[in-house]
């Protein structure tokens, strides 16, 4: 029996150590997308965002608990290591237009 995914809120902040090598940020922000679409293509990565004007990402991210959420998921991003993470679990809303109840 498969179990069903959860929904999350990320919010990433990425941070390049000074004197990394251009070449070896260029060669992570590739890998950097090549993954992100493999973790779309899985579901585990709904939506993704930049809010205007800023360096850091928010995201809809479905894991089945936040352990494999850090672990399998974004562990697994090649700039993981200069990102910090603010996760926050999703439940849906009674009121959510995009759901199937209804408002009550």
């Amino acid at each position: 029996m498969e179990t069903a995914m959860k929904e999350f809120l990320v919010q990433i902040t990425t941070s390049v150590p000074e004197g990394t090598d251009p070449a070896e940020v260029e060669r992570r922000r590739a890998a950097e997308a090549v993954r992100a679409g493999e973790l779309a293509a899985t579901g585990h990565l709904v939506r993704l965002w930049r809010p205007v004007g800023e360096l850091r990402s928010v995201g809809i991210w479905r894991a089945t608990d936040e352990t494999e959420l850090h672990e399998k998921v974004l562990g697994t991003l090649p700039l993981w290591e200069w990102m910090t993470f603010t996760v926050t679990p999703l439940t849906p809303h009674p009121n959510d237009p995009g759901g199937h109840g209804t408002a009550g």
